[in-house]
């Protein structure tokens, strides 16, 4: 006798296809990357990632290949015993096969899983160095790149090199490797809802402009200094 349930896992999904990637590191994976999963995987499709990062999204694929098969085969296990079909002995040894084949699939899961943390501990350390010490100016590269993308800016990829950079409302071309930065101290955000090709609105993040704001008021604060031999005295001291 047979039971009518479906025996084999769902296809996999093409590369282009687009779906939410669920699997029990994603926060992390977007913490440490400063991206959702969905824009990693379309990055990593377009070839736009560099090396590190195209090692984690295809072990993060395969995590998420070995996560869809635990669910399949719990959805399958809880179906058969949840009182649909007779209980006998082709029932019972379907219930066997698919334990063990359960058992299987979260075994390979838990592989999946120490391989996506072999390459997702290294891009977490780089994000806690790249993070500047509490109280450390900001470098005036990046306070005038996060001044620019403050007035309005655009993340575009030019059609024929696939090259990819920001073009701020001030006219000023930020490099796309110092938006990934940005991005993964999470000081700046982009709409993912808009196509690079036409152009990603980039915003400050409440973090970008706290940061902002603590430099420019860092830099605005006077330091005294005492005049050097042979220059004029200033009306403050010649007052006194």
């Amino acid at each position: 006798m047979t039971t009518g349930v479906a025996t084999s896992c769902p296809p996999d999904l093409p590369p282009g296809a687009t779906r939410r990637a669920v699997s029990s590191l994603d926060l992390r994976i977007e913490a440490a990357t400063g991206r959702d999963v969905d824009t990693l995987w379309a990055h990593r499709d377009r070839g736009i990632l560099d090396e590190r990062h195209t090692a984690l999204v295809d072990r993060h694929r395969a995590l998420v290949k070995a996560e869809t098969a635990v669910s399949f085969h719990r959805t399958l296990l809880h179906r058969l015993s949840s009182g649909e079909f007779p209980v006998d002995a082709a029932l019972l040894q379907r219930i066997d096969r698919t334990v063990g084949q359960l058992g299987e699939a979260a075994d390979e899961r838990a592989v999946a899983e120490r391989l996506v943390l072999a390459d997702l501990e290294p891009i977490e350390s780089s994000a806690r160095t790249a993070q500047p010490a509490a109280g450390e100016p900001m470098p005036a590269a990046d306070y005038a790149a996060l001044l620019a993308i403050a007035g309005g800016a655009k993340l575009h990829e030019h059609l024929l090199t696939g090259r990819m950079s920001v073009a701020t409302a001030s006219g000023t071309r930020i490099p796309y490797a110092q938006l990934q930065q940005f991005e993964a101290l999470g000081l700046v955000s982009r709409d993912t809802s808009h196509p690079v090709h036409t152009g990603q609105p980039v915003a400050l993040t409440a973090p970008g402009r706290a940061a902002l704001a603590s430099s420019h008021r860092s830099s605005a604060v006077a330091v005294p200094t005492a005049p050097r031999p042979g220059m004029w005295p200033s009306a403050a001291h010649s007052r006194r």
